[in-house]
């Protein structure tokens, strides 16, 4: 069963709240089942969102929220998160998409909400998708139409006097204030013209004013607001003059504070709140109180999130503000502020990754993105901050590269290391992370540059740890290219500089990992084993799990080659479920593999095609299967061999058909929850003998590869 919110790539739409609109609801559900996008249309605070969620409270049904998406280049971007996509290679997003939704018999509904400021990229983004996905329905929201072919525009209007009655009298209710549907309340209701925002920032203020001393204020905050011009429609008009009449109830205070909240994208949290809007007439102490009067009169909304309470503004709210903080002339000011928090934040995650606080700070950084991409908006598009924009698209290397979001890094990344500054420090390590972001996309020519460039700047600036960076990320390169005598030279190199400069992160244990691959690959297991049990130990004393999950691969790979396919499987079922959770979808895809072989050298040869095809179902979202790689691919090849042998070319066949049908969860799940058997392992020892040859001596070395390393 559904729960009571739709699917949201941003924040869950409570529908427990929805008062009336039931004409309106049957209507629309009758409009999406005859037309295949319908666009809902009206003013700002009408409703839109709160009835599309409920007409969209269906299987199959998924929101993007657009809101807060400022770039446009970002709009594909936003729809790929908000399905839940993760992508590892060198598609666009437009790609990813397309792949998901044209699938045969795929049936979905996307909601894209908030869409008008961003009506051309998003017109021409609907046009392709139902043209090329014929599974799809669009339910658009926002304040015009799109204008497109095909287009049904369903204009929602005012809620009639009953319902906006109604939905006084429940708001009322939830601010602990019983009021009955009288004369006063029904003729406040008709002057707000039944606008459900200004309805319920009228209901708002009941706990100091009474429904009749509310409309004695009304009166004069209509005649002190009149609206925008000529041109603009009535309703937007009545709307204005509710916000900017609530906004003259307000203490000096809480409009300072209002117009301040506008800088923030998205959900915030009461610390950036502290911060970022105090000082110059409004003390760091007092801001809890203010937003407190705020939420009471619905200016600003509070959330329960995975990463504590946070707090949000409907985007018509936000303008209003926004317009007036211009006013104030402290806008500068406040976007500094602003940036310098989420600088901070960005400097405190990238140093508490090495921690046990690593899957809060995956969850922080997630929920702070919008805000993020706002501070490195504003710093890369001056060039006297790009300095500061450099440092923070690297400082996030960890969410581009161990949370799935290597597209959108390497985004910000391009445009940062395209700008010059005084400063080459924050430069330099956007250029290795570049680098480290584009071998795991398997684009290896742009990789190169970007590492060669990083190492040759280090070296003339005299920049050891540059140096060292750029030096682990080219022996990365080098492994996935199967040239593991290169690879181990270059990882060994990379180490010794980590140690004489006394660094030791993620990053650093990861080479060691790396290194321990090249070992394994050329047949010196007890080595390998060696060096990741070193990573191990020092990853569980920090509380480091992503690193960790990766060592773990390798010591798996090590009990697996030595027949203990016990340990392989128990620490192959750790480090799944560790990569699954920081949606890290390389490790995820690179554990099912070595684990369909041990279920295989198990017995369990069905159970092993059925996770082969699951990996194989993934594999082209991470890059090219395995890397391209002879040593990697050499335990695929074996399983496969194995399961054909003992079921059938058509039976095998018809599992991995089984497993290629298992969405990502659900094939981890399985994975995860299945007990080990017991079993001999008859095939094992002669079949791996015979794989162990082909590992040591690969056929061939791909020009192109995919996909991340075991880093």
């Amino acid at each position: 069963m559904r729960d009571d919110r739709l699917c949201d790539g941003n924040l869950p739409l409570e529908l427990d709240a929805f008062v009336g609109r039931s004409a309106e609801l049957a209507a629309l559900s009758l409009a999406l089942e005859s037309s295949r996008l319908v666009t809902l249309t009206g003013p700002g605070g009408i409703g839109k969102s709160r009835l599309a969620a409920r007409a969209a409270l269906r299987d199959g049904a998924w929101r993007v929220d657009l809101a807060s998406v400022r770039d446009p280049e970002f709009v594909d971007f936003a729809v790929v998160e908000a399905l839940g996509l993760t992508d590892h290679t060198t598609r666009l997003p437009r790609e990813i998409l397309l792949a998901h939704l044209a699938r045969p018999g795929r049936e979905l509904l996307l909601v894209l909400d908030g869409f008008e400021h961003l009506v051309d990229v998003c017109a021409e983004l609907v046009t392709d998708l139902l043209h090329r996905a014929p599974g799809l329905r669009v339910l658009a929201v926002g304040r015009r139409p799109l204008s497109v072919a095909g287009e049904r525009v369903f204009a929602l209007e005012p809620l009639t006097e009953a319902e906006a009655v109604e939905l006084f009298v429940d708001r009322a209710g939830r601010q602990g204030v019983s009021v009955a549907a009288d004369p006063d309340v029904r003729e406040l209701c008709r002057r707000l013209d039944g606008i459900p925002l200004a309805v319920e920032l009228a209901a708002g203020r009941l706990r100091a004013l009474s429904p009749g001393q509310l409309l004695e204020r009304l009166d004069d905050r209509f005649r002190l607001l009149t609206g925008g011009g000529r041109d603009t429609l009535p309703r937007h008009r009545t709307l204005r003059t509710a916000i900017g009449w609530s906004h003259e109830l307000c203490t000096p205070p809480e409009r300072l504070l209002w117009s301040r909240l506008s800088v923030f994208a998205g959900l915030f949290d009461l610390e950036a709140v502290e911060y970022v809007c105090s000082g110059n007439g409004l003390a760091e102490q007092d801001v809890l109180d203010v937003l407190t009067e705020l939420l009471a009169q619905s200016v600003v909304g509070r959330e329960e999130t995975a990463t504590g309470v946070r707090y949000r503004m409907l985007d018509t709210v936000r303008v209003y503000g926004a317009e007036w903080l211009e006013a104030t002339g402290d806008a500068d000011r406040l976007r500094r502020r602003h940036r310098d928090w989420y600088l901070g934040l960005a400097t405190w995650c990238e140093l508490d990754w090495f921690s046990p606080r690593q899957a809060e700070v995956a969850a922080r950084v997630d929920a702070e993105l919008p805000n993020l991409r706002s501070a490195l908006e504003h710093c890369l598009g001056d060039p006297e901050e790009a300095h500061l924009g450099q440092y923070l698209a690297g400082s996030l290397w960890f969410f581009w590269v161990g949370c799935g979001r290597l597209s959108e890094g390497r985004h910000w990344l391009e445009q940062a290391v395209r700008l010059e500054s005084d400063n080459e420090l924050p430069r330099l390590k956007a250029l290795w992370v570049l680098g480290y972001v584009a071998i795991l996309q398997g684009d290896t020519v742009p990789a190169l540059a970007a590492l060669h460039e990083c190492r040759e700047e280090a070296e003339r600036s005299a920049n050891p740890t540059a140096v060292a960076y750029a030096e682990h990320r080219t022996g990365c390169l080098a492994l996935v290219s199967d040239d593991m005598a290169r690879a181990e030279t270059l990882l060994r190199s990379a180490l010794e500089r980590y140690q004489e400069i006394g660094e030791l992160n993620s990053n650093v244990l990861m080479g060691q990992v790396e290194l321990a691959m090249t070992r394994a690959f050329q047949g010196d297991l007890p080595e390998a084993v060696r060096l990741c049990q070193d990573v191990r130990r020092v990853c569980e004393d920090h509380g480091e799990g992503w690193t960790r999950s990766y060592a773990l691969y390798v010591l798996a790979y090590a009990a697996w080659s030595e027949g203990d396919l016990a340990a392989a499987r128990t620490l192959l079922t750790d480090c799944l479920g560790a990569a699954h959770a920081f949606h890290d979808l390389l490790g995820s895809v690179l554990t099912l593999e070595l684990l369909a072989l041990v279920t295989a050298a198990q017995g369990d040869t069905a159970e092993a095609a059925v996770l082969q095809g699951a990996a194989a179902s993934m594999w082209p979202s991470v890059g090219l299967p395995l890397f391209g790689s002879a040593y990697y691919n050499a335990p695929h090849e074996l399983c496969e061999a194995t399961a054909r042998e003992d079921l059938g070319d058509e039976p095998y066949a018809e599992f991995l058909r089984t497993g290629g049908r298992l969405g990502r969860d659900a094939a981890v799940a399985r994975a995860l929850g299945r007990s080990p058997r017991a079993l001999p392992v008859p095939r094992g020892p002669a079949r791996h003998a015979q794989g162990g040859v082909a590992m040591q001596e690969p056929a061939a070395s791909p020009t192109r590869k995919g996909g991340e390393t075991t880093g």
